[in-house]
Parts: C-alpha cells; sequence; structure tokens
C-alpha cells in the first residue's frame, strides 16, 4: 500500500470507529425516553451472548477422549460459584478462566 492509501485506511477506520461510539448518544438523547425496543435488546442480549459464548467455548470438547472435559467442568463451576456467591461478573470470569489454564497447563498436562 501506498502512503496515501495507508492515510485513508486510517482515517476511516477511526472515523467508523467514532461514528459507532457517538451515533447512540445523538440518536438516544438522555433528555428522552429510551425506546421500548432498545430497552429490550439490553434485557435479552447480554444472556444470549453469553450462551453463545459457552457454546463455542464448549464446541470442540470431547467427552470420550482425553481429559473428557473435566477441566472445562471445573472451569464452568468455578464461574457459576464466584457469579452465585460475589455476582460480579468480571471477577467470574477471571476466575473461571484462570482455573481453566491452572487446569490445562499444571493438571491435566
Amino acid at each position: 500500500m501506498t502512503l496515501t492509501e495507508q492515510l485513508l485506511t486510517v482515517g476511516i477506520v477511526a472515523f467508523a470507529t467514532m461514528l459507532t461510539r457517538f451515533l447512540p448518544f445523538l440518536l438516544f438523547p438522555a433528555k428522552k425516553p429510551t425506546p421500548k425496543p432498545i430497552r429490550y435488546l439490553g434485557q435479552v442480549l447480554p444472556p444470549a451472548v453469553f450462551g453463545l459464548l459457552v457454546i463455542y467455548c464448549l464446541k470442540h470438547v470431547q467427552l470420550l477422549t482425553g481429559t473428557h472435559g473435566l477441566p472445562e467442568a471445573i472451569a464452568i463451576a468455578v464461574v457459576a460459584f464466584l457469579h452465585l456467591w460475589r455476582k460480579q461478573m468480571l471477577l467470574s470470569i477471571a476466575g473461571g478462566t484462570i482455573v481453566y489454564m491452572i487446569l490445562v497447563q499444571l493438571v491435566f498436562v
């Protein structure tokens, strides 16, 4: 790519990023109530995204070979326990990830 093409690419990416950040504030100002469809999406999308992530993370687990999905099951249990105990999403995700990495790197080698 030439220098002009590189600068144009960076400019377009920066503009698109800024547009996606500022557009919601322009479309839904703080003084007006949030539309019902947007509130509905705010309620249903987070659980749907996490369900999708769980399915994606477990799609290659083979219960009949290797560790039989034991590290994954333990990590899921840790995530569930931490979330029920503290109700802090970042703690749950970080705790489950750390436990899983310890299990696959040190325990189930």
